[in-house]
């Protein structure tokens, strides 16, 4: 599978090698019950998820900040590389269907998972637009907030 070539000016990047292995990295991304434990950093939580692993599918997650206010958000699933590369997008909705999205700025993720000795190197990219989008959302936290979202999905599966 061809890899998305960063544009510095539109996109932002989390780059970091985890010690444990990819295959337990896929699962984590792919599997909707062990999403929901990892995905929204703390003291924020996944409380609902669907993932229909195929392009076209969707990508659905809902994030219930610690207040208790719920922020839906639906996707649609791009490329799909098995244990190795998912894409998806908030800009389409199940079936590659256009869609007006709540946050103000829809983006793209592609998630590679790659060997890495015992390990697993982890790139984590979310292109946007326009360097506006990219701003808000890197405003919002992208780095401290997915950065922390790795954290748990290792700690999660080396919890086991």
């Amino acid at each position: 599978m061809t890899v998305y070539t960063v544009n510095p000016e539109l996109d932002l990047v989390l780059e970091r090698r985890v010690d444990v292995a990819p295959e337990l990295v896929w699962r984590a991304w792919t599997t909707p019950e062990l999403l929901m434990q990892w995905f929204s950093p703390k003291p924020w939580s996944t409380v609902a998820c669907e993932i229909d692993l195929r392009p076209g599918g969707r990508f659905d997650t809902t994030m219930r900040s610690p207040e208790g206010q719920e922020f839906p958000s639906s996707g649609c699933i791009l490329a799909v590389d098995e244990g190795s590369t998912l894409v998806f997008t908030s800009a389409l909705g199940p079936g590659f269907r256009p869609q007006v999205t709540e946050d103000g700025f829809p983006f793209t993720a592609v998630v590679r998972i790659e060997p890495d000795g015992a390990g697993t190197k982890y790139t984590a990219v979310a292109i946007h637009a326009d360097a506006s989008a990219k701003k808000s959302h890197e405003e919002m936290g992208f780095h401290e907030g997915w950065g922390a979202a790795l954290d748990q999905l290792v700690d999660l599966v080396k919890a086991g």
